[in-house]
């Protein structure tokens, strides 16, 4: 992908927003009105403090998984930390978007190269980057998509159609 594109150049400006207080239900809504798979989760100043995902929302529908434990003489010595099922728990069972976001993501600039972006979701496993601006203010958002789009227009081959055709050659038709 060429080094001179930004992410201002290829994100999603004004992106879909819901609030950690609104209800799940909404953001299914959005997603499915606007045909997206996630959206940036904002305070009421307009500051990202999560993203909220298909993949957070599909947790939801995951077995709850108790932690391991050792019963010894008739007490219990939990062999993973409890706030995680307590975690688990509030993921599963929230009906708030502070609930079953997740918290704290990972976001860019609109003057990062695209490359860095790419790489950041690459290595943190992530599909969709909320872009902040130098006040910390929402400005857009890019995603995976976003990146494959610009490398679909930049490999796409131009061909001249009248010149393929007549230099094809005679299959027995």
């Amino acid at each position: 992908m060429d080094q001179t594109y930004l992410v201002k150049d290829l994100m999603t400006p004004n992106p879909v927003t819901v609030k950690p207080s609104d209800l799940v239900e909404t953001v299914l809504q959005h997603l499915e009105k606007n045909h997206i798979s996630g959206l940036p989760v904002v305070d009421d100043d307009g500051k990202v403090v999560g993203v909220i995902s298909e993949a957070d929302l599909l947790f939801r529908e995951r077995p709850i998984k108790l932690p391991l434990y050792l019963n010894f003489l008739g007490s219990f010595f939990y062999l993973e930390p409890p706030r995680k099922l307590k975690q688990q728990l509030r993921k599963t069972l929230g009906v708030l978007v502070q609930d079953v976001m997740t918290a704290n993501p990972i976001t860019v600039a609109p003057d990062m190269p695209i490359a860095k972006a790419a790489n950041f979701m690459i290595e943190k496993r992530v599909n969709r980057l909320p872009v902040i601006d130098n006040q910390g203010q929402l400005v857009g958002i890019i995603t995976r998509e976003d990146l494959l789009k610009a490398l679909r227009t930049e490999s796409a081959p131009e061909v001249d159609v009248a010149y393929t055709q007549h230099s094809l050659p005679d299959l027995g038709r």
